[in-house]
């Protein structure tokens, strides 16, 4: 078959399919899953690509098209492979400004004409060694994104025979087998090459498009989570502290920030009974969690995924993370060693709090990386604790502690700050400290405590002469 004659029934693409991509998104999915795209986004050959007036976040993602060659279903792994006809380059072109409105289906983000380009030609399967081929982008001749087949979680085989378990793959339809790491959004003006081993080269120039109208269903929005999905970021955060705010928690200790926090109703915030590693390091950054449930031989057993819910949190930290592990307050064996505690610094992690035991302990006072943990445990995690998932609402020592709640720590311990609390909880402590050491000043002097802590009104004025000074 020539590209020219190319007309799919259907355009079905798999969701995570590179290790590398699902390490960037922080989930190893155990078995593919699938979006289908019309076959009226699909065009054949180099061409233009336009993102929609109002548009912010166009993102290519090279990918590596499957053309079935013999019609096909319920099929086995080998007559799945026998059922691949032709290999070509791809772009899953798509806009995440519409993505809150597709709930999933990715009709309104994806499936607009003109994004799923195709090419440069149709080479067959049979020439082509399909475990070892290098697919390459490069966005105005810089290389963005790179992958050999090799580092695929499933096989093309595999997603063929998967696919026939659920409808009929005809001729000439079209598998999308999936992106590396690094998409990242193109704007007009911008080229695009997708280049596959032993094909060539796909080229794709993004132009302006037209508005869409309005009145008739969604427009575009740019949401924090449609930037962070498309940027490569991690889940937005509720909050980010401004300078002062990050300034203040770093200065503040956190029996004042449990004081703050009580005056507003909030009792239960310092995770008890931790040690840290470091006493001269203090800790400030955003909860990033991950949750140890009871190790259960038959389910652990069960997780083929290369990487588990421990190894593919750590891959998904990004920086000023703070890795806060519920273990259920079981010491009796690790909940983190030293590689991976290297690992999470090198992603740029402010710190790990665990109220389970760590492993390596030694090593955890030459690591500058605040860390907090409940004992010293040799054992491997495996003994007591499978990991089970992230970013999820937690309990660590005893405190609940949700998603983006900043995390300050010092050499007393450990305290959750609500997000949405952060900037005036941090506004109010450092107002509480400089009180309360022009009360120390004034009782090291020898007076009383009496209209000094707290201070009474008739000595404000006193007070706040000194404050300035010491501003």
């Amino acid at each position: 078959m020539r590209l020219a004659d190319l007309r799919p029934t259907k355009v079905v693409a798999v969701h995570l399919n590179y290790r590398s991509r699902a390490e960037e998104r922080g989930r190893i999915p155990a078995e593919p899953s699938y979006f289908l795209k019309p076959p009226s986004s699909v065009t054949l050959g180099d061409g233009q690509v336009a993102r929609p007036e109002g548009c912010e976040y166009l993102n290519s993602e090279a990918e590596i098209a499957i053309v079935i060659g013999t019609r096909v279903r319920r099929a086995s792994l080998e007559e799945a492979a026998a059922a691949i006809g032709w290999v070509t380059a791809a772009n899953d072109f798509g806009v995440y400004d519409l993505r809150w409105a597709d709930r999933g289906s990715n009709v309104l983000s994806k499936g607009q004409d003109g994004f799923t380009p195709l090419g440069p030609r149709l080479v067959p399967a049979a020439e082509l060694d399909l475990g070892a081929l290098t697919l390459r982008a490069r966005v105005n001749g810089e290389v963005v994104q790179e992958a050999r087949t090799d580092s695929l979680l499933f096989g093309f085989d595999r997603l063929v025979a998967d696919l026939s378990r659920f409808m009929t793959l005809e001729p000439g339809d079209v598998i999308l087998t999936g992106t590396p790491a690094n998409s990242r959004p193109v704007v007009p003006g911008d080229v695009v090459e997708v280049e596959l081993e032993g094909v060539g080269t796909l080229r794709s120039e993004i132009v302006a498009g037209p508005p869409l109208a309005e009145g008739l269903g969604a427009m575009p929005k740019v949401t924090p989570a449609a930037r962070a999905a498309a940027t490569g970021a991690n889940a937005p955060r509720p909050v980010t502290l401004s300078e002062e705010a990050a300034a203040a928690l770093r200065a503040v200790s956190t029996a004042t920030l449990t004081v703050q926090l009580r005056r507003r109703g909030i009792r239960n915030t310092f995770l008890a009974g931790l040690r840290p590693a470091r006493p001269d390091l203090r800790l400030l950054g955003y909860a990033h969690t991950l949750r140890y449930v009871a190790l259960r031989e038959d389910v652990a057993a069960a997780d083929t995924a290369p990487l588990n819910a421990q190894k593919a949190t750590i891959e998904a930290l990004s920086p000023e993370d703070v890795l806060v592990i519920e273990a259920r307050g079981e010491a009796g064996a690790g909940t983190i060693g030293d590689i991976l505690a290297m690992r999470a610094l090198r992603r740029g992690a402010a710190g790990i709090v665990t109220d389970g035991g760590v492993r390596d302990s030694p090593s955890f006072a030459d690591l500058d990386l605040p860390t907090y943990y409940q004992a010293p445990h040799a054992a491997v995690l495996g003994l007591l604790h499978y990991p089970l998932e992230s970013n999820v609402p937690v309990t660590c020592a005893g405190v609940l502690v949700m998603p983006g709640d900043v995390i300050v720590g010092d050499a007393e311990g450990v305290v959750v700050v609500p997000a949405a609390l952060a900037e005036e909880v941090a506004r109010d402590a450092l107002e509480q400290e400089r009180r309360e050491a022009w009360a120390l000043e004034r009782v090291t002097a020898g007076e009383s405590i009496r209209g000094v802590y707290p201070i009474a009104p008739e000595r404000m004025s006193e007070y706040e002469s000194w404050s300035e000074k010491h501003r």
